[in-house]
Parts: C-alpha cells; sequence; structure tokens
C-alpha cells in the first residue's frame, strides 16, 4: 500500500471518560448521541445498545429533567459504553447524575448560574472523578458576544470557551475538553485551530446541525478530515439529522479513509455503469446491513466488471470483479479458480467474507482478540 507520512497529533493533557482515554495520542474517538426520550428507559437502553454493536465509544444522553436525571440511574446500569450526560442550565441536574454514574458531565459553566453553584458542580465532578465537556455552539452564543460580533464568527467562538474555561482554570479543575461547533465549516475549522493554540486540554470535533445523513456527512468530512490532518481533535461526533447509527458509521468512515482507525468493513465499489454484469449497488447494500456484526477491518471490493476490478483487488482482502453469469474472485489479491454465481452473489459472498474473516481473527495473536 502506498507509504502516507503518519498524522502529528496535537498535544494534550489526557482524560478519561469511563474506562476510554481521551486526548495525549489515545485512539481518537467515535461518539454519538441518543434521540430517544431519557425517561423511556427501555428505548434508550435499546438505542445504546444498538451504537455499541457498532463500536461506538462513548454516548451522550440528554438530561432535561429531574425525571431524565432519575431514568439515568436505571440506564447507567444496563450498558457499558461510558455515558456523558448533557446537561444545560440546572446544576443540580449534574449533582444528580453524577451521584448516578454517568462518566462525563456536558455542561458549560458559565451558564449555570452563581460562582456557588459552579464550585458544586466540580466539586462534585472532582468528588466522582468525572471530567466536565465544555460545549460552544454558533446557535447559542451569550448575548453580549452575539451584539459585539454581531454574527457568528470564531472569535467569538473562542471567546465563549475561554469564558467557560476561566471558570473551572479558577477552581484548579482542568479534567476537561471542549468543542467549538458551528453549523458553517469554515467558521468551526478556525475556531477548532484558534482553540488549539490556546489549551492543553483534549477537542472534541463536530460539525454542529450539519444536516441529513448525506449533507451533513459531507461538511463533517470536510472539515473534521482536514482538522484531524492537521493533528487537531481527539474525540469526535458527526451530528446528522438522521439515525444515531449514521454518526457512528460516518465516523469510522472518515477514521479510516484517513488510515487513522480501522474498525469493520471497507467496502471498496463501483459506481456502476452500463458495463456491469450484476446489480453492484444492491449487493453492497444488503451486504453492508448483514456484516454490521463484524469488527475485523478488512477491504472489500465489489467490482461490476473486469474493467477496474483485478487493479482493486490488489488492495483487498477479498474482491469480486463481474463476468457474465459468474464473477470472478481474488483473495489477498490472487485470483482464484472459485466463481460466483451472479444470481446468488450476496449470499456467496457473505459466506467467503466471514470465511476471511475467522481466518484473519485465528492468525491474532491471544492478546490482541476482542
Amino acid at each position: 500500500m502506498y507509504h502516507v507520512e503518519p498524522i502529528i497529533r496535537r498535544p494534550s493533557t489526557r482524560i478519561y471518560v469511563g474506562k476510554v482515554p481521551i486526548g495525549d495520542n489515545a485512539p481518537i474517538t467515535i461518539q454519538s448521541m441518543t434521540n430517544t426520550t431519557t425517561t423511556n428507559v427501555i428505548d434508550t437502553v435499546a438505542q445504546i445498545k444498538y451504537l455499541e454493536r457498532l463500536g461506538v465509544d462513548i454516548v451522550r444522553v440528554s438530561v432535561p429533567t429531574m425525571e431524565a436525571a432519575e431514568a439515568i440511574r436505571y440506564i447507567k446500569k444496563q450498558v457499558q459504553v461510558p455515558l456523558v450526560a448533557d446537561i444545560h442550565f440546572d446544576y443540580r441536574i449534574a449533582l444528580k447524575v453524577a451521584e448516578y454514574g454517568v462518566d462525563c458531565l456536558r455542561i458549560n459553566p458559565g451558564n449555570i448560574g452563581n460562582p456557588s453553584r459552579i464550585r458544586a458542580v466540580v466539586d462534585c465532578a472532582r468528588h466522582y472523578n468525572i471530567p466536565i465537556r465544555i460545549g460552544v455552539n454558533s446557535g447559542s452564543l451569550e448575548k453580549d458576544l452575539q451584539e459585539k460580533y454581531k454574527e457568528p464568527s470564531p472569535q467569538a467562538l473562542l471567546d465563549s470557551a475561554l469564558r467557560h474555561i476561566d471558570h473551572l482554570n479558577k477552581l484548579n479543575f482542568d479534567s476537561f475538553k471542549v468543542s467549538v461547533k458551528a453549523s458553517d465549516i469554515f467558521i468551526a475549522m478556525e475556531s477548532y485551530r484558534l482553540l488549539a493554540k490556546q489549551i492543553h486540554q483534549p477537542l472534541h470535533l463536530g460539525i454542529t446541525e450539519a444536516g441529513n445523513a448525506r449533507a451533513g456527512a459531507v461538511k463533517s468530512a470536510i472539515a473534521i478530515g482536514l482538522l484531524l490532518l492537521e493533528g487537531i481533535g481527539d474525540t469526535l461526533r458527526i451530528s446528522l439529522a438522521a439515525h444515531p447509527t449514521e454518526e457512528v458509521k460516518v465516523g469510522f468512515d472518515i477514521l479510516h479513509a484517513l488510515r487513522i482507525r480501522s474498525r469493520g468493513i471497507n467496502f471498496i465499489a463501483c459506481p456502476t455503469c452500463s458495463r456491469q454484469e450484476f446489480d453492484v449497488i444492491g449487493t453492497i447494500n444488503v451486504l453492508e446491513q448483514r456484516l454490521e456484526d463484524i469488527i475485523t477491518p478488512m477491504n472489500i471490493a465489489v467490482i461490476g466488471c473486469m474493467v477496474n476490478g483485478p487493479g482493486e483487488a490488489k488492495i483487498a482482502d477479498l474482491a469480486v470483479t463481474g463476468r457474465k453469469k459468474s464473477s470472478g474472485l481474488y483473495e489477498d489479491g490472487i485470483q482464484l479458480p472459485d466463481r460466483l454465481d451472479n444470481n446468488l452473489i450476496i449470499d456467496q459472498l457473505e459466506a467467503r467474507i466471514r470465511t476471511k474473516v475467522k481466518s484473519l481473527d485465528d492468525s491474532l495473536p491471544m492478546n490482541t482478540k476482542k
């Protein structure tokens, strides 16, 4: 494979969200957020467990009321992944969910009232040894900053972030991470660049209100991808107006494309044309759904004809290239004598992939297996 120089990460301190390390060259983590009603414990737990199966590292849950805080008590007992409690304004909710075992508080210190309330939250976080996430958003800047800058700007987001950080610094609390999200990718990128020069804590990347699954994925890939290439960013969430599972998938796709972190199958597929000998699009769509359970990193090429197929097969663990009636099969770049029946290609390719996964897993040292 073509050699790419490794990304030099921005130096940062390390915090832990549960047992998951963030910052100081720890693996870049993928986060998502539930969209269920938190007081509906059954649905919320089911959604978190689904995200766990996809490999999410951290899940954020909105806690707008004391009733939701009580629900967290039962949700936390039923899931394995670390939970971040998303709280606005009411410091008492933060105290309660910390008592119930959440792994991080997402709360902006400047928005929860007087200094005594801020101290109460910080003392609570210190007592339970949990970090705080400061989350600045271009859509909810302080009124005086809106008046000063007239519209969201990188400097406005930076000023807001530094205000919240100052509250924690005055209380000698440095176990926190920060995000400065905007829906405009240029504002977001420059905000993160400015903040990266000001603090040593980990940075949580994201484009807020990015849009639907397609547009949001594009915006997020551009902005987050560029920042990661610059070494900026320690954890990320892809914010989409779509099911949270899509956020996790896009997040892993970005990290895989940048050769930062791989999990599960990376499908290489042609855009299709009149040369295709089988239904490439249908095949890919079905296989992606059927093979969500696979976590072993693999490259699978599904090419509809022999024009580009052999070339793509050279860099794939398994590859299929379209031919009339039955298509060619490659493993580790080598063409096999076997052929796949085009009418049965989905079932046959799935079986081959699962066999390949087993052989790859069996070849791993015992201490590297999950």
